[in-house]
């Protein structure tokens, strides 16, 4: 009878409102972004490097109606979180970095690379080879800290006209006002590997290492490559900044990005891109694709493709 009536108290008692606390602080950080598949007997490990919103009804550039019918598709206002990823390949002899991210150079929304990459279960000193779409600071402000070289045994390699284009002094003078800060930002990435004697200069498609492959697609920047990766007969093509805006350039490839140096080209490169990745199925992962941004291309009519996110379970 004790029991039942304790019995009773206690489960009035645990109605009862609790006292009220202070609110706990917002965290406002995100859980370590990386993502790990095998390719043959490649490891290629994505790594986030972070997101910052971009413009994109100002920016992007075409077809004003396809481009507000993109983004409204996807739910997508005039300003748009764009993911920033790089690619590490562990090829069994080597590890090979696919762009550094931006480092401190974009402020405090990038410039996770590093740290995501050490809570993949690797050291900035472990990357032997950093491989370089093009030289524009999100793809390039990561390979230094604090005016030093981030990864202090890594060789970088550039694609020649880049080079050429990004460390020229004239083009440099030439540049808009607001377009200096890139040649700036580019040249400062550099510098530590330059003097090291650690920056290599390539031309066009050629073969840098066992199963890595240059791909010349230029148009974005003079020098702008892709890396097509391959092991065991499998795939991979890593394409850079073929795309901004899935969301608008999938389906509309010739809208163009105010970042492109020459808008034509980098069209047609896109064109030329997506229709071979949709005829053969190739795999190809994108920097700005939502990360992980690996997938395919399918088309989806004349000069239009949509991407199609790799499904996780494709990835065991």
């Amino acid at each position: 009878m004790l029991a039942a009536a304790c019995l009773g108290v206690a489960s009035l008692a645990s109605l009862a409102p609790l006292p009220a606390h202070a609110g706990a602080p917002m965290v406002k950080t995100q859980a370590p972004g990386y993502y790990r598949v095998m390719l043959g007997d490649f490891e290629i490990t994505v790594l986030s490097d972070g997101s910052n919103p971009l413009a994109a009804t100002r920016l992007l550039q075409g077809d004003a109606s396809r481009i507000t019918a993109g983004l409204r598709r996807h739910f997508l206002g005039d300003i748009i979180e764009t993911a920033h990823n790089g690619f590490l390949i562990n090829t069994g002899s080597k590890l090979v970095l696919i762009d550094p991210g931006a480092g401190t150079m974009l402020g405090r929304s990038t410039g996770d690379l590093v740290a995501n990459l050490r809570a993949a279960g690797y050291r900035p000193e472990q990357v032997d080879e950093i491989l370089i779409t093009h030289m524009h600071t999100d793809h390039v402000g990561g390979l230094v800290a604090d005016g030093r070289r981030a990864f202090p045994n890594a060789v970088v390699r550039i694609e020649k006209r880049d080079v050429d284009y990004w460390l020229s002094a004239s083009n440099l003078a030439a540049a808009p006002e607001a377009a200096k800060r890139f040649f700036r930002a580019a040249a400062d990435a550099v510098a530590p590997y330059l003097q090291a004697g650690k920056l290599v200069v390539f031309d066009g498609d050629t073969e840098l290492l066992p199963g890595v492959r240059a791909r010349s697609a230029y148009g974005h920047t003079p020098g702008h490559v892709m890396y097509l990766l391959e092991s065991k007969g499998e795939k991979l093509l890593v394409w850079g900044d073929i795309v901004h805006v899935a969301a608008v350039q999938m389906a509309a490839p010739l809208v163009t990005i105010g970042y492109d140096v020459d808008p034509d080209a980098a069209a047609r490169e896109r064109l030329r891109v997506f229709a071979d990745a949709a005829k053969n199925g190739t795999l190809v992962a994108g920097a700005h694709l939502p990360f992980p941004g690996i997938g395919h291309v399918r088309r989806q009519g004349d000069n239009a493709y949509a991407f199609v996110p790799l499904n996780d379970a494709a990835l065991k």
